[in-house]
């Protein structure tokens, strides 16, 4: 097995001979920190910042950020690369260059890969196709979908195996499906208490695809409508809910750290709110297409905003909004799914693949609407606790990436503007704030 390591540098050249320090000076910026914006220039000498705060040395290089904020790396918990087995739709050298144009520097990629990540094969392959990749550290989630997947969890969380202790170092937690979506892994329902059970006892946090098989089911045979708006009928708010309200048993049950992912329903976030104010150890994202689509853009979009689970009601939209603003919500990840066009216009239309490309186009949503520091919160320093991504801030010491920003831009997205293999966006002409000037 191959593991490289997850952060550092080669101090050596192949001819044993030490290369050349180099070094940025960022002059002027103001740097994001989650009690709000601090001014003050950055050192960083060899991918290592060195000093912060009114630095007079000279630099390789000298970028002038008067006006700019900064941010570190973004983190993006929720995103499906697509490789390996998907490659057409996109690869993770083309969807972390994405990610990297639009602010974002780490993230987890989901297990629905052909073939899944449910075995030690996997997960390293996984692993050595990402050291190739430069401009993302990405992680991965480990799928559990049956007894032998949970069986080969466990013996990656306890072996003293120094080649399996190498790639759990790669594993941010298990990823549940409660129902079939993209890759059919939804787990066996039988095995999910022991699942909620063993992930307590070995601290691993669980992140879970919420949506219950027995009321989309039924939704779905109750279905006449074709058209692609029927999808937010046929898994409807209700089925969030529901499989919200019975993983959150299993929580006050066994104590698992659990992470409900692409929370998309008011139903479903006053559960996650109740669930709080019990002191129960559950956390919350949501994707920016839940908070600024609805079932208004299917008229508009069609397909293009067809995804699991599906757009719900501008109501919904702004209830998602209050529970950012009140904290119930813990992060903003895109679920970042990029389909071809081809695929998500051929055929019936409520049988096109659900998901959304966003990982480059979130940073740029949000600035429209909230503060910097809270930005921070959603996409660094509450993703970085949640999954113990290590992750350093804009401190001295750190090797973090530095994401400079030009907060005053207004503009459109526009998908020829944007990096991602699949060459198209949900959010074609939207007006928003911000631009990405330099990641360094």
């Amino acid at each position: 097995m191959f593991f490289p390591a997850i952060s550092g540098w080669d101090f050596f050249a192949l001819d044993g001979s030490i290369p050349a320090m180099t070094s940025i000076l960022i002059k002027g910026g103001s740097i994001i920190t989650e009690n709000g914006p601090v001014r003050a220039d950055i050192l960083k000498v060899d991918g290592v910042i060195t000093k912060v705060g009114v630095v007079e040395d000279t630099a390789d290089e000298v970028i002038q950020a008067l006006g700019y904020i900064i941010f570190p790396g973004l983190i993006d918990c929720h995103v499906h690369f697509r490789e390996p087995g998907y490659e057409h739709k996109a690869t993770m050298k083309s969807e972390a260059a994405s990610a990297r144009a639009g602010g974002v520097t780490c993230v987890c990629d989901m297990p629905n890969t052909d073939p899944p990540t449910v075995t030690i094969s996997a997960l390293s392959d996984k692993v050595r196709r990402a050291s190739e990749v430069t401009d993302c550290d990405i992680r991965f989630f480990f799928g559990v979908t049956s007894a032998i997947h949970l069986a080969t969890l466990k013996d990656l969380w306890v072996s003293t195996s120094d080649e399996l202790i190498a790639l759990k170092a790669y594993c941010c937690g298990v990823k549940l499906y409660f129902d079939h979506s993209t890759g059919d892994q939804k787990i066996e329902e039988e095995l999910i208490e022991t699942v909620f059970e063993a992930c307590a006892e070995l601290n691993i946090p669980i992140i879970a695809h919420c949506e219950d098989p027995q009321v989309n089911t039924e939704a779905a045979k109750a279905n006449i409508d074709e058209d692609v708006a029927a999808h937010s009928i046929i898994r409807p708010t209700k089925s969030e809910a529901k499989s919200i309200k019975k993983a959150l048993a299993l929580v006050a049950q066994f104590g698992t750290a659990f992470h409900v992912a692409h929370l998309s329903s008011k139903r479903g976030l006053e559960f996650v709110a109740k669930a709080k104010e019990e002191g129960l150890p559950v956390t919350c994202e949501v994707a920016p297409h839940h908070l600024v689509l609805s079932t208004l853009d299917y008229k508009k979009l069609g397909t293009l905003c067809k995804m699991n689970p599906p757009v719900r009601s501008v109501s919904d939209n702004e209830a998602l909004w209050q529970g950012i603003e009140d904290g119930t919500i813990d992060c903003v990840a895109t679920d970042h799914a990029p389909h071809t066009l081809e695929e998500k216009q051929a055929g019936k239309p409520l049988d096109a693949p659900s998901g959304v490309p966003g990982v480059e186009t979130a940073l740029s949503i949000l600035l429209t609407r909230l503060q910097p520091e809270t930005i921070h919160k959603l996409m660094f320093e509450n993703p970085n606790r949640i999954f113990d991504l290590g992750k350093q801030g804009l401190v001295v010491g750190s090797d973090a990436d530095i994401v400079i920003v030009d907060p005053t831009v207004k503009r459109q997205i526009h998908a020829a503007d944007l990096h991602s293999k699949c060459d198209w966006t949900p959010f074609e002409g939207k007006e928003v704030r911000g631009e990405v000037i330099r990641v360094v």
